[in-house]
């Protein structure tokens, strides 16, 4: 054991575990900390607003793999983290949320700052733990890191201030590093008997594939199947667009390919995917989940399977190694595969449906002029995209639209809210994403909405030399809830209109690069532009009003009113 400071052991701990860069706002609570955080190699990147912080550690962990960190000062600082943190836990992402804490012995009396902070984060983390003695901070501390990645999530350290000063003796625990399983035999023996009997099996590769680092298995059991894929919802990384394979995303603005050719299985192998509902809602008019199919499930939280959609396998296992067994079973059973029998005419159906999408996609982005259509912009961005781009997406009207044209060969490149869906997300989880990879180009889908709330990080952008491109749709408009207010309440706009500034030039004033761009042809050269800068740049296109589908179809009714003053607000 070594005699050190509280302090000293808390940075040790993270020195162990690899950690090189936590986000946050300089607070009192953390400061003895915090001021032993360079010299001991661990870069304190300051940003405007706690929620940034999260999701940048969102982000930084969704690309390295790695523990993202966040840290802010107590009360008011660590209750601007909730956000951010439940994004995380939908996303599975292992970040580590350190929440300094009014001193131990002025709690609940009332002092300044102060609010009780475990209950706060009691249902978006996978494990709390509350340091009530300082010799136990490196304990607690590393088993925070450990827990992010066994469990696949956010976790809390909470550290009362005046712990973090006085003198301990203390050992600093190396990380656990959990050996991932394939599965029990016998369901992966029945996965594969269940695959080998299939005509149009169909695998579906979710967010497991990536995090599992699964996209090699995943593709070498489809080409021995020649088994069509689509992606989960939001997913849109985990199977390469290039093969021949790939049908495109499920779920809202997703493919009609994926869809239409995943209405046709007789099996599904969902391979790392929770098979979230909001995932497998009817698109485009096609109610495309097939209710007859035989439904392989393979996911490494037991808690999932079977949950969403009833299963007739439940593979509790790592996708990546879950894949490589069932290939080996199918390799060497005895029995012929079903599948091989007919795949021509099902590569030929896959084919078909491949292309008349690519064709519905270049017809719906044909328009020209100024400003520019929705579907046109996004052709031309996709278009310009560098092939190792990392892409994130907010929520909002054109944010999900791109759904259809986000499409990527490697792995840890897409990310967006998942199924919390808050905004605010893209532009913080993009400068997270290009500090865990500074060699990569990454790209903030942003609708002019959700860039309000998170506009500010330009200035961290600036100070800390972070180049991330964030393209701005600029249309006036709260697109998503618009949508609902023309389909279902009879074109009263009531708090969805925007009346925005310059966001090129507000970005310049914070010492950023900003362009403005109105006409189709223009929106290649900007984004490519922007990319070679190497500097902070807002990218604002003028684009239409024009709108996709709503986004919570199911979830609205037309309303009827029964009060006289109301009766002409009622809608057949």
């Amino acid at each position: 054991m070594t005699r050190m400071t509280p302090s000293e052991a808390f940075v040790e701990t993270l020195v162990a575990h690899g950690v090189k860069h936590v986000f946050g706002i300089v607070g009192s609570a953390y400061m003895d900390a915090l001021d032993i955080f360079e010299p001991a190699g661990i870069r304190f990147i300051s940003v405007a607003h706690e929620q940034g912080a999260g999701h940048m550690a969102d982000g930084y962990s969704r690309v390295s793999g790695k523990q993202g960190v966040c840290i802010a000062q107590n009360g008011p600082g660590i209750t601007n983290f909730v956000t951010a943190i439940a994004a995380a836990y939908w996303a599975h992402s292992p970040v580590v949320m350190v929440t300094p804490e009014t001193g131990s012995n002025g709690m609940g009396l009332g002092g300044f700052q102060e609010t009780d902070q475990m209950p706060i984060f009691s249902k978006i983390t996978k494990f709390q733990a509350h340091v009530s003695n300082n010799s136990r901070i490196a304990e607690l501390t590393s088993r925070c890191f450990d827990y992010a990645l066994t469990e696949r999530g956010p976790t809390q350290l909470n550290i009362p201030r005046d712990l973090f000063y006085g003198e301990i003796d203390v050992t600093i625990p190396k990380p656990i590093r959990i050996e991932r399983g394939a599965g029990g035999p016998e369901s992966l023996d029945e996965a594969a008997k269940l695959l080998a009997g299939a005509k149009f099996p169909v695998i579906m590769a979710g967010g497991g594939v990536v995090m599992g680092g699964a996209q090699a298995q995943a593709v070498k059991l489809a080409e021995y199947l020649q088994a069509p894929v689509v992606t989960s919802y939001l997913h849109n990384d985990a199977f390469p667009k290039s093969h021949p394979l790939m049908c495109g995303p499920l779920g809202y603005q997703g493919s009609k390919a994926a869809m239409k050719v995943i209405a046709q299985a007789d099996v599904v192998l969902a391979l790392g995917s929770r098979l979230g509902p909001f995932g497998t809602l009817p698109q485009h008019g096609i109610e495309y989940w097939p209710k007859n199919a035989k439904l392989i499930q393979v996911d490494i939280n037991h808690r999932v399977l079977g949950l969403v959609k009833p299963m007739h396998v439940g593979v509790h296992g790592d996708a990546g190694k879950a894949a490589a067994e069932i290939l080996h079973r199918l390799q060497t059973m005895n029995a012929s595969i079903a599948c091989h029998g007919n795949k021509e005419a099902r590569l030929t159906e896959v084919r078909n449906q491949q292309e008349a999408w690519e064709r519905e996609l270049t017809d719906w982005s044909m328009k020209d002029g100024a400003p520019i259509v929705p579907r046109r912009a996004l052709r031309e961005l996709e278009k310009a995209m560098p092939k190792n781009a990392m892409v994130t997406t907010d929520i909002g009207n054109i944010c999900s639209v791109s759904n259809s044209y986000l499409r990527f060969d490697q792995p840890q490149s897409f990310f967006a809210a998942m199924s919390f869906g808050n905004c605010g997300y893209a532009f913080p989880t993009a400068v997270g994403a290009k500090v865990a990879a500074p060699d990569r180009p990454a790209i903030a889908y942003v609708g002019d909405g959700a860039w309000g709330m998170s506009l500010q990080e330009t200035l961290t952008c600036v100070r800390e030399n972070i180049p991330v491109v964030a393209v701005v749709f600029n249309n006036g408009q709260w697109g998503a809830e618009k949508k609902n207010q023309v389909d279902f309440y009879a074109d009263r706009y009531v708090g969805t209109n925007l009346s925005n500034p310059s966001f090129a030039g507000i970005a310049k004033s914070m010492g950023a690069e900003g362009i403005t761009v109105s006409h189709p042809g223009e929106v290649g050269d900007a984004l490519k532009q922007a990319i070679a800068s190497n500097k902070p740049t807002i990218l604002e296109l003028m684009v239409t009003q024009e709108l996709g589908d709503p986004f919570r179809r199911d979830a609205l009714k037309k309303p009827k009113r029964l009060l006289d003053k109301y009766k002409d607000y009622t809608v057949a």
